[in-house]
């Protein structure tokens, strides 16, 4: 449960600093915002980026221990 529940809380936070930067980053370039793409794609990119980090680290912990 404690792995459902962080991972719903990376995605909740990728998405609102996601949104944000591309509000800002859409206003500089005045490009077109994209709110549901930006939040999606953000959201992906976060849990990939988090669940590798944890599975290096154990796998580091792992070996470290032998």
């Amino acid at each position: 449960m404690k792995w459902l529940e962080s991972n719903l809380v990376v995605i909740f936070w990728s998405v609102i600093f996601g949104e944000v930067m591309g509000y800002i980053g859409g206003t500089l370039e005045q490009m077109t915002w994209e709110p549901l793409k930006i939040g999606v794609s953000m959201a992906v990119v976060a849990v990939i980026a988090v669940n590798g980090i944890t599975l290096l680290s154990r796998d580091d912990q792992a070996s470290s221990e032998k």
